[in-house]
Parts: C-alpha cells; sequence; structure tokens
C-alpha cells in the first residue's frame, strides 16, 4: 500500500474530487489514485471499499503506524494543512485565513443551483446549453456570488500580496473554486475583469493539464437528463 492515496471519482465530472485531489498534490507528496467510475451499477459497492462515507474524494494517508481516513474534500485540506504546512494552503495572516475558510466554506455547502444546473464537464463545450441554463432558477444569483468573492478576495488579499491567486499564491481557497472556473469555461458563461483574469489564472494553473489530459482518455460517459426541463421544456 502507497503511503498516501486519493480515492476519486471520473476525472472528467467529479469536481469534488478535483478540489481534494489539487490540495493534495499541492503538499508536493508521492500519492496513489484509485479512480471509481460514478453513476455505475456497482459505484457505492466500490467507493465503499475505501471511503466510509460512500463518497468521494476520500484520503487515505499512513502515519505513525496508523492509516488516517479523511472522507471529504474541506476536511482534506484542513488534515493536509496541519501536516504539510509549507504548501500554504491557508494564509498565514489571521484576517486573510479567515476569509479564506469562510470563501472555501461557503463553496463547499452552497452553490446548489450551480452545481444542479450547471455539472462540470471538463471535455465538453456547450456555450449555446449555457445560455438556457443560465436562465434555471438561482443560476444567476450563485453566479454574482462567486464573482463578488473572487472579485473582492483579489482586491483585499490576492493583489496586496504579489500573488494572482485569492489570496496570493494558489491554495484551499482557489481548489474551491477551480471546478466553478471549468464549469464557467463549459457553458460560455461569460465574466469580464477581474473575475475573467482570476478564472483564467485558475484554468492555467499547471497541475490541471495533468487532470484535464486523463479527463480526456477517461471512456465513461455521463448524461444529464436532469438538465431537460431547461434545455427541452415542454
Amino acid at each position: 500500500m502507497a503511503d498516501c492515496s486519493i480515492t476519486l471519482g471520473n476525472k472528467n465530472y467529479s469536481s469534488w474530487s478535483l478540489r481534494g485531489w489539487l490540495v493534495l498534490e499541492r503538499c508536493g507528496i508521492p500519492f496513489e489514485e484509485i479512480v471509481v467510475p460514478l453513476r455505475q451499477a456497482d459505484t457505492r459497492a466500490r467507493i465503499l471499499e475505501h471511503s466510509p462515507s460512500g463518497k468521494v474524494p476520500c484520503l487515505r494517508l499512513h502515519e505513525a503506524g496508523q492509516d488516517l481516513v479523511v472522507w471529504d474534500s474541506l476536511a482534506i485540506a484542513e488534515a493536509l494543512a496541519e501536516r504539510f504546512p509549507q504548501a500554504g494552503l491557508w494564509p498565514a495572516e489571521a484576517a486573510a485565513r479567515a476569509r479564506a475558510r469562510a470563501v472555501a466554506a461557503e463553496m463547499h455547502a452552497g452553490f446548489g443551483a450551480l452545481r444542479q444546473w450547471l455539472p462540470m464537464d471538463m471535455r465538453a463545450s456547450r456555450p449555446a446549453e449555457g445560455r438556457k441554463l443560465r436562465a434555471a432558477p438561482g443560476v444567476e444569483a450563485d453566479v454574482a456570488r462567486v464573482v463578488a468573492i473572487w472579485e473582492s478576495c483579489r482586491r483585499d488579499f490576492g493583489a496586496p500580496a504579489g500573488g494572482d491567486f485569492l489570496f496570493g499564491g494558489f491554495g484551499a481557497a482557489d481548489a474551491a473554486y477551480l471546478p466553478v472556473a471549468s464549469r464557467f469555461r463549459t457553458y460560455g458563461i461569460g465574466l469580464g475583469g477581474p473575475a475573467a483574469a482570476y478564472a483564467e489564472t485558475l484554468l492555467a494553473w499547471p497541475p490541471l493539464a495533468a487532470w484535464r489530459q486523463a479527463a480526456e482518455t477517461e471512456p465513461w460517459v455521463i448524461e444529464f437528463p436532469e438538465l431537460d426541463p431547461i434545455l427541452r421544456p415542454r
């Protein structure tokens, strides 16, 4: 068994897996990936072999003769920040760190409309569908809130720190929002000014290239019939 492993869903579709993977990758340690395709008949049973919640991502760390198991993306970020402070997952300054935790937690707990109507699909380009889906209940408000978070964090912390991310260097808060930038690109959600620049910075983050390459070569395809009420209303 590797000293560290992370169980993930399909890289093309699983935004929560991407968040956990990004913070783990940021720590700069070797780790094993276990990818379980989602929405298959045996998906839950296979995930339960690694994750007690039956959900992904799930981190396993072997340390001090024991296995540490963490099965939530935000909890993974916290566990890794404690063990690898050199990764800078949270800002060093107290006010910045509090804001970073707040906006990461807001992403973790909120934005239900955005997740429901703009599912992550890294291989796709669907701007025509995006124009319809943006009109779904709650989506426009979620987009506006994301933009407000990005612009305020860049203004108050990122730019003064001299970095290109929300709080200077890439951290857990950026990992929380990178899948959102991917969704915006897939569905052609137009942005302007600082928000657009930040989204491009996220999508150009070098480790993402490896994730995207794996997503491009995955054989699994997930359909989203739940979008039909907006895309093909009766």
